[in-house]
């Protein structure tokens, strides 16, 4: 079974690590029929496809989840997100068809909130940033500091005023391709400090909006499309929740 889930509000700041966990925890709560695996300590198998980082929020997260019998998609949805904590929003399930789902994701949607950042001043450093060749940031990471170019991976990029607000607030709807290592949100908010000198006088919120295939565009194509479309017609039971 393919999920989309979101992290939303405080969780955005929850580690992959203790999403994971929850996730666990919620299987069992909502008495999943998971498959496990082998061995002296039988884990329940479960793939998770492009992790968002901590510090984001997300409306468009995968995983896959391998099941010993067949469940109805809907009723697998209503039961873990009863059993996820406040912020873990269980979207959508589908049976999966053929091919990797990872394969499917080539990229990410994201929106970037600069709050006191008028839009005219964040569109000039976006027209710097995209009018670069190469932009090198650094990211610290466990074995020390490791430079990476930005620019290589953003395929798109728009800003627009974000509506009612009084006070200026630019939006940053930019879409970055998977590379390795991965350019995160908080690259790109380097890249812009790099080419146009940007600090917003408060955090970025940054939220992914979607995940999946560009196309010619510079589009992205639902991951889960194909699923949807191959799935059966049919209503297995559900899974049962602890509050049944």
């Amino acid at each position: 079974m393919r999920i989309r889930y979101a992290k939303r509000g405080r969780l955005r700041f929850t580690s992959h690590r203790d999403v994971a966990r929850a996730f666990e925890r919620a299987l069992r709560r909502a008495h999943v029929p998971m498959a496990y695996s082998q061995g002296f300590s039988p884990r329940p198998k479960i793939s998770w496809i492009g992790a968002a980082p901590t510090g984001v929020a997300s409306e468009a997260e995968y995983v896959e989840i391998q099941l010993v019998r067949e469940v109805d998609p809907a009723g697998l949805v209503a039961v873990l997100d009863e059993a996820m904590p406040p912020g873990l929003d269980v979207l959508e399930a589908v049976p999966a068809g053929t091919g990797s789902l990872a394969e499917r994701v080539e990229a990410s949607r994201w929106r970037i909130e600069f709050d006191g950042v008028p839009p005219e001043q964040l569109k000039s450093a976006v027209d710097a940033l995209l009018a670069a060749e190469r932009v090198d940031v650094e990211r610290l990471t466990k074995d020390g500091k490791r430079t990476i170019d930005a620019r290589a991976a953003v395929v798109a990029a728009v800003v627009d005023a974000a509506p009612g607000e009084s006070a200026p607030c630019g939006i940053l709807d930019v879409v970055v391709r998977q590379t390795t290592p991965a350019v995160r949100p908080d690259d790109v908010l380097s890249a812009l400090r790099v080419v146009a000198d940007l600090a917003p006088p408060v955090p970025a919120k940054a939220t992914r909006m979607a995940q999946g295939r560009l196309d010619d565009s510079g589009g992205l194509s639902d991951p889960l499309a194909q699923d949807r479309v191959a799935a059966p017609d049919r209503q297995p039971a559900a899974p049962r929740s602890d509050a049944d």
